[in-house]
């Protein structure tokens, strides 16, 4: 067994070392931006309008769920232990400058989870139950024709359906065990078997189902966690200029050895950044076309817009607000951690400590709750892109099945050990990535001549103006 973990590390070191899925990330994210021109920047006001202010929806349109629904999914599968565990992993290991890499994998990702929706949408079709499934898979197969696109759509949906089980499935699983074992003693069997039983009830529903929960906690959980950072942060509001300054300067130059910390190299900061950043936001994973193609919508671009806020509230508000709490409060000078959602805990512990003694105490629960709460959200997202993935792979039938394995092993996950799940995870989400990056090369240009088409129609702002469908 430690000879595979040991084969396993270096495998994850090739894959998200400086020659491999950095560069590409980051290469394809610039890419897509000059494509279109810096559309995830200009077009953020208006598309946080879609996603947020705007909900009206037209019922005779084809889709299974409300384009706030799928919003909602894409933000529950992502807005996960990643922001609390995944992101304290990063500044811990890879110093404060791993936040600023997460920014930058985040604006750029924007681009990105753009163009993966709006080709979910585009090339989406019905299933055999009438469902629509839509994604990396269908993009890549039928964009881009040939033996190429439908071995790169495949290989998406092996790479996916196994993904989902780390990243959307054991990692939750885990880190609630653990957060929920060191606040309250609870046996982590125990809060695995009870964590399987509310997901799977909501699961076996199918997406409806998925998304009407999601679009009803995901706004509750983050309001709720930005809004508890948000009193740290001005309880210390003193540390935080100096914190924004630790977090550029550490990006380019490194950080040093402080107190118990083991000091970070600048090519650590970024892979980690990197590699927390996209396990966050998971722009380049595709997934955020899977859930794109779920929604009632007659545009690709408008739905892309929507799609993209999903990354910007994740990386750029949820992320920072749980990095900006352990440096400001200083915890993240301790020895290298092995489990960021207790950093993160011990973060919120002494930032409302000084506040009130009593709401110090609460710190732990606060982020154990988070932890359970988010992860909850997440193994509702993960389930559905699985399931589609192995739909794709072998029809309707086996989504079924595929359900009751992805509730069983929340249950595995849960007791499992963290240093494996966390690589397992890492290996899965690079593989996963490869094809969709590849295939958002190639579709580029598809994704900037849609994107055009839109915004030249004269009344383009007005989502109650029904352009012509352009599914290819």
């Amino acid at each position: 067994m430690d000879q595979l973990l040991e084969m396993a590390d270096i495998l994850n070191g090739i894959i998200w070392g400086p020659f491999v899925l950095i560069p590409l990330l980051l290469g394809v994210g610039v890419y897509l931006t000059i494509r279109l021109r810096l559309l995830q920047l200009l077009r953020l006001p208006h598309a946080l309008w879609l996603a947020l202010v705007r909900r009206k929806e037209d019922p005779s349109v084809e889709g299974d769920i409300s384009h706030y629904q799928a919003l909602s999914t894409a933000l529950a599968a992502t807005v996960g232990v990643g922001n609390i565990a995944g992101a304290a992993l990063a500044i811990g290991i890879g110093g404060p400058g791993a936040l600023f890499w997460m920014w930058v994998i985040g604006i750029f990702g924007m681009a990105t989870k753009y163009s993966e929706a709006l080709l979910g949408v585009k090339y989406r079709r019905t299933d055999a139950k009438g469902e629509q499934s839509g994604g990396p898979m269908y993009y890549l197969k039928y964009g881009i024709k040939g033996g190429l696109g439908t071995f790169l759509g495949v290989s998406f949906a092996i790479f996916g359906a196994i993904a989902a089980f780390g990243i959307g499935n054991g990692t939750q699983a885990n880190t609630v065990a653990q957060q929920v074992n060191s606040v309250t003693g609870v046996a982590p069997w125990i809060i695995g078997l009870v964590l399987m039983v509310l997901a799977g009830a909501v699961i076996l529903g199918g997406i409806k189902s998925i998304g009407r929960v999601t679009s009803a906690l995901v706004p509750i959980m983050i309001v709720g966690y930005v809004s508890i950072c948000l009193i740290v942060l001005a309880t210390n509001w003193a540390a935080l200029l100096p914190a924004f300054q630790l977090v550029f300067a550490s990006a380019f130059t490194g950080t040093s050895a402080t107190g118990g910390f083991v000091g970070a190299g600048v090519m650590l900061a970024i892979q980690m950044g990197f590699a927390r950043g996209i396990f966050s936001n998971e722009s380049g994973l595709g997934t955020g076309g899977i859930a794109a193609a779920a929604a009632k919508t007659t545009q690709p671009v408008r739905q892309a817009m929507v799609s993209m806020t999903q990354t910007f509230i994740d990386t750029i508000i949820v992320v920072s607000m749980t990095c900006l709490v352990i440096i400001t409060t200083g915890v993240w000078q301790v020895e290298e951690p092995e489990d960021g959602s207790l950093l993160t805990s011990q973060a919120m512990t002494e930032g409302l400590g000084a506040i009130s003694p009593g709401l110090g105490t609460a710190g732990a629960y606060i982020v154990a709750l988070s932890v359970a709460v988010f992860a909850f959200s997440t193994l509702l997202g993960w389930a559905y892109y699985g399931e589609r993935c192995v739909e794709f792979l072998g029809g309707r039938t086996f989504v079924l099945p595929y359900r009751l394995v992805f509730i069983g092993v929340i249950f595995v996950g849960s007791v499992a050990t963290l240093d494996s799940v966390w690589l397992f995870s890492d290996i899965a989400n690079g593989l996963m990535a490869l094809p969709n990056l590849i295939g958002l090369i190639l579709l580029a240009p598809i994704i900037s001549a849609e994107t055009r088409k839109f915004f030249a129609h004269p009344d383009w702002r007005n989502p109650d103006v029904m352009m012509d469908d352009v599914r290819g």
